[in-house]
């Protein structure tokens, strides 16, 4: 895994020595041992596994969205649609639209394959966030470190994200990367972890403003801009891979990830996608069929 330019998060250059930056833990030698993975889940906060799916169902979803795209105008009409090549005049970023009512994206993150694996990891029935998150990521575009707890926590806070990317992703085009072992430093992060970014104290007039009447965020939800600075200060290395389409990324919602940027004129794609198990109470802003999401509907003020 090794990259001919320098990289980038947030804008920011990583360092790419090999106490610093490294490749995700691979575990589709083990895909069928439960036991083996709940380990593994409980010892790295993820699971990697390499060709989790069959590449023509991925690729069903991504020929969904590219032409989306196109017949919207963002896509570079010189190339075919499926290259996912963008238009230098066009900014892209989350696209939640994307996937909404979006048949071939339903059943990539709602089929069987998905849900038959998180009902045998969790050893019960499960059930699954409505919202689907969805991303197309132009170039010069990431996404800072941040841990997904502060986002979705109004519910049990044993939830795994999936994130799912719909074709290959070289280190250029900017994959998602993990902070290693940072799931274990919850202790440390207690702060940052107790936020509910639509939570707001009434008895602090600008942030109320912010947050009930501008439908803003009290806390911007990351724990840094810089990702090398951050390393730097709760050690371990950056993680990630050289993404094929098929591959599966599941992590835990107190593990620290972020993207790297894209320094291509293609876009990335991918999901990302939440699921628990059925017997516990779910954050009740990302389901139903007209989810509230982080709308004026979800905050919630308090006495602070």
């Amino acid at each position: 895994m090794v990259s001919s330019l320098p990289l980038y998060s947030h804008k920011h250059e990583l360092d790419l020595s090999p106490e610093a930056f490294g490749e995700l833990r691979a575990s589709a030698d083990c895909v069928g041992d439960v036991a083996e993975l709940n380990r593994r889940l409980a010892d790295d906060g993820y699971l990697y596994i390499p060709g989790f799916f069959d590449r023509d169902l991925i690729q069903a979803g991504r020929a969904a969205v590219t032409e989306r795209l196109a017949a919207e105008g963002t896509l570079d009409p010189a190339y075919p649609a499926i290259e996912a090549r963008r238009r230098p005049d066009r900014e892209l970023g989350y696209r939640g639209d994307l996937a909404k009512d979006n048949a071939a994206i339903d059943r990539v993150v709602f089929g069987p394959e998905l849900l038959g694996f998180y009902t045998r990891l969790f050893g019960e029935p499960v059930r699954h966030f409505d919202n689907k998150w969805f991303r197309a990521v132009g170039r010069g575009q990431g996404t800072p470190p941040h841990c997904d707890l502060v986002y979705m926590g109004r519910g049990t806070h044993q939830l795994l994200t999936a994130w799912i990317p719909y074709g290959d992703v070289s280190l250029e085009l900017g994959g998602l990367m993990v902070l290693e072992h940072s799931h274990r430093q919850a202790t440390r992060l207690r702060n940052y972890l107790e936020v509910d970014v639509d939570l707001y104290c009434e008895n602090r007039p600008r942030e109320a403003q912010k947050v009930r009447d501008q439908g803003g965020w009290s806390h911007p939800g990351h724990l840094s801009t810089n990702p090398f600075t951050l390393r730097q200060k709760l050690g371990g290395r950056w993680l990630t891979s050289e993404y094929r389409m098929g591959d599966l990324l599941t992590f835990c919602m107190t593990l620290i990830h972020g993207s790297i940027d894209n320094q291509t004129d293609f876009v990335r794609l991918s999901s990302d996608t939440r699921y628990q198990r059925a017997s516990q109470p779910i954050d009740p802003r990302w389901v139903g069929s007209n989810p509230s999401g982080h709308t004026l509907r979800a905050k919630q003020g308090m006495i602070c």
